[in-house]
Order: structure tokens, then sequence, then C-alpha cells
């Protein structure tokens, strides 16, 4: 059975309704990234961190898997799906995706302040106040600007043992996320689905220029 490991970004959320993120005004949902996506932000106002997260948790329940997240989980009937996701929704799995590596976190948990390791499962608001069990204040479970991405060495090894590469609604700029396509096997299959693509087909990478539920389906089509 081949092994497909796919790369998911903020594109394939999208068409849920998530809004992407985009680096470039320094900006995300009109806050500024260094306010609530850092740990300086989060030390000069957790109040305000902490409702913004509130709020992108509250959107979540408010949106759907897509025909992508949805195709995806299907592939797991032919093929070994490793799906490593800078997303922190929770789609892949609603999907019915199996194997979901979350590179920069989940929305989903949170974890304490003075231990990483120390996650909990957590759908509702998070306030200040709420405490793991050894009294320290809770944080949402999401790798910020400026700290480790501690899932990147797995993800490495998983990338090695690809048979296909599929890489989809990112445009692989932000790292270390976007050096993993560099660790695949050499002439293994790539295909790189996004709707204004940064690159252009050659040898074995086939760039398909649409939306993920368009374009997961023209690759699928193509395996």
């Amino acid at each position: 059975m081949k092994n497909i490991v796919i790369l998911t970004g903020a594109g394939i959320s999208a068409e849920s309704g998530i809004n992407t993120f985009r680096a470039t005004d320094g900006l995300w949902e009109g806050y500024d990234v260094k306010e609530v996506a850092t740990p300086e932000g989060f030390e000069k106002n957790p109040a305000l961190v902490l409702d913004f997260y509130n709020q992108r948790r509250k959107q979540l329940f408010e949106v759907e898997p897509n025909r992508a997240h949805i195709d995806l989980a299907q592939l797991e009937t032919d093929y070994k799906i490793n799906i490593i996701t800078q997303n922190v929704d929770d789609l892949h799995e609603r999907a019915g995706s199996s194997n979901v590596m979350h590179l920069h976190g989940e929305l989903l948990k949170v974890r304490s302040t003075k231990n990483s390791n120390n996650t909990l499962e957590w759908k509702k608001d998070l306030v200040l106040g709420d405490l793991c069990e050894n009294g320290h204040q809770l944080r949402p479970h999401i790798v910020w600007f400026g700290e480790d991405v501690p899932m990147i060495e797995k993800a490495v090894k998983i990338c090695e043992t690809a048979d296909i590469l599929m890489i989809i609604g990112t445009s692989m700029q932000v790292y270390p996320a976007a050096s993993l396509m560099h660790y695949v096997p050499n002439n293994i299959p790539i295909y790189f689905i996004d709707p204004k693509p940064n690159i252009t087909s050659k040898k074995n990478l086939t760039v398909i220029a649409e939306t993920a539920t368009i374009g997961v389906k023209k690759a699928i089509a193509l395996l």
C-alpha cells in the first residue's frame, strides 16, 4: 500500500469558512499578530490573547469539513495516509482522517504555561484563573511566533517515507513547515494544489491551480 504524505495549510479550511491567515500585513482577523500570537503578547495582555482564541474556537463549532477534507479521508481505503497540517482546526479529524499531525497546535486543546507537555482537551472559553492541576495558568495549545515547533522532527521522518506527496492550500512560505517538502525521496510524484501557485509544474511536480475542493479531486484522479 503506497504511503501518501499530505501537507495542508489554511487554504483547505478556507472553503469551510475559516479565514486564512497571511502575515504580509501583520494582521490576523484585524489583530496585530504580535499582540495575539507571540509569547510576548500573552505576557503583556493574557486576557486579550485568551479572548482571541476563544473567538477562534467558537468559530470552529460553526463550520463543517468541506469536500476536500472528506475526499482526503476517503483515500485511506486504498492508501496509507499521513496528514501533516499547519491548521489548528479539527476539520481533518471530523471528516474521518485517522492520522493527522498538527504542527502548530490545536484550538481544542490547552496546556499549562509551565509544562508544554501537560495538555488538556478544551471546548469552552479559556479565561484567566483556569489552572492546571499544579496551579499554573492554562494557555492555548498553539505554537506562537518565536516558539519552537516540537513536532517538526517527527514530521520530517514521515516525509522521508513518502511514496507520493500532496501539498494543499499552503504557499510553503512559513518555516520550518516549508522545509518539509525537501525531505521526501527524490523523484516521487508531488502534487501542489493552490489557486494562486507560486511555482510551476516540472518533472515529477504537478501544479494544480485550483481551490482545495476542486484540486484534490483532480489530484486523486491522477494517482
